[in-house]
């Protein structure tokens, strides 16, 4: 669907300033539970080859899989498979966090589980035949093994504990955590696995990622990143080298706006392919800490206010790209901006651009 001209006029300038000039290239799409209201592709997917920033390319999501991961877990409480209140231990061996943490502890960061910066939490493309991530993860266990705060006292983000979510995905179903998010909800969601899946299908369809020459980020980062994901300046953007997040429950999709703007809609309806009507009002519901204090956490989406409207968000940031979607539930849209650079304020951008379609 087009969007009308008056959307158009407000909101087109003000992505071209963005696309090309502020960030290398960029996705946004907002849409309703019947139709997209405004679709929009600009700027550069590849700066180099001059290659513009289309629907079909694909950008690494990051933490926008931690929702998936979530519905994921939901899907097996609902199956009976696993419980909300099971001790992780249960489920996981060589598991260093003791009997006293959650599944639920773990959905809604509340497990005390460290959360150390995972800049060097990847691996290039090129290494995946070798890449061991049971290995990895055992490592990361390794050098974090002590909690931060007891259990359920407090929320504190943890990548850790969504990592320690897919391995239970895993020992639940007996399959690959990877194989499991496609068969239960990007196929149920009519995506293409081209358009979402954990790795880049076709390096021709998928952007290049960058860092801005100009940047605090890229004076730091012979002592964050590995020099080997490095690749050459093209004008004021240095190109980062392609790879995967060693751990994919944590930050692994990768796909398109539209891809997760599919997703996004099926969560806008009443009746949802992934879930009953009660489990996606259990993903929904606002979560509290031990002492009944609430958070700004469901069991799988953040929660956030602009202009006056709450919503639930996801938002994903790493090497060379940079998401955000939201769903409005009093208004009954949705949104996701996507783009290929690592320093970009996606928060700031949808509550400019978002309103837009507020009534």
């Amino acid at each position: 669907m087009s969007s009308s001209p008056a959307t158009n006029n407000i909101l087109k300038p003000f992505l071209d300033q963005q696309a090309g000039r502020k960030i290398p290239g960029l996705q946004y799409i907002v849409l309703n539970s019947h139709q997209p209201l405004f679709e929009y592709a600009g700027g550069w997917a590849d700066i180099q080859r001059q290659k513009p920033m289309s629907f079909e390319t694909s950008m690494m999501a990051y933490s926008m899989t931690k929702t998936f991961t979530s519905v994921a877990i939901l899907q097996l409480v609902e199956k009976r498979k696993l419980g909300l209140d099971d001790p992780v231990v249960d489920y996981l061996t060589d598991y260093p966090y003791g009997s006293q943490v959650t599944i639920h502890q773990l959905l809604d960061h509340t497990s005390g589980i460290p959360n150390p910066i995972p800049l060097r939490w990847a691996h290039l493309v090129a290494e995946d035949q070798e890449f061991d991530e049971n290995a990895a993860l055992a490592q990361v266990l390794r050098d974090n093994p002590g909690l931060g705060f007891e259990p359920g006292s407090k929320y504190a983000y943890s990548n850790i504990g969504y990592w320690l979510l897919g391995k239970i995905i895993e020992r639940a179903e007996g399959q690959p955590y990877s194989g499991y998010i496609r068969a239960n909800l990007i196929e149920p969601l009519g995506i293409p696995l081209n358009e979402m899946d954990f790795v880049i299908h076709d390096p021709a369809s998928h952007a290049k990622g960058y860092l801005a020459r100009y940047s605090m980020m890229n004076l730091l980062k012979g002592f964050v990143t590995d020099r080997k994901y490095w690749g050459d300046y093209e004008g004021n953007w240095l190109q980062l080298k392609s790879h995967y997040l060693n751990g994919p429950a944590f930050g692994g999709l990768v796909g398109t706006a539209r891809a997760f703007s599919h997703f996004l809609q099926d969560q806008l309806q009443a009746e949802s392919a992934l879930f009953t009507p009660e489990t996606k009002q259990l993903l929904e519901t606002q979560q509290v800490n031990k002492k009944g204090e609430s958070i700004p956490m469901t069991l799988g989406w953040h929660i956030g206010e602009t202009d006056g409207s709450a919503y639930y968000f996801k938002e994903g940031g790493g090497g060379g790209f940079h998401s955000e979607m939201r769903i409005y539930p009093s208004l009954g849209i949705a949104s996701v901006v996507m783009v290929n650079a690592t320093q970009f304020n996606s928060t700031k951008f949808l509550n400019e651009s978002d309103p837009v379609f507020f009534p």
